[in-house]
């Protein structure tokens, strides 16, 4: 099992908002937003800054997937 952070990925597009835009707004690192991409372990705190700063919950933005 992993990770998916495909939730978030669809809501920047729906928001229309770009990943370095995500950046900015939750201030999280750009290494943290590219292992978000790569389906790779981030920290709570990461996922906390990205959820307040979209004014979401945590399951908004991520689920439990079986590995590929």
């Amino acid at each position: 099992m992993e990770f998916s952070y495909n939730r978030l990925w669809k809501m920047l597009i729906d928001r229309e908002i770009k990943k370095m835009d995500l950046q900015k707004m939750s201030d999280v690192s750009g290494a943290s937003i590219t292992k978000m991409g790569c389906c790779e372990n981030v920290t709570t705190d990461v996922l906390l800054r990205i959820c307040e700063a979209l004014d979401c919950q945590v399951e908004d933005i991520m689920e439990r997937v079986d590995k590929k």
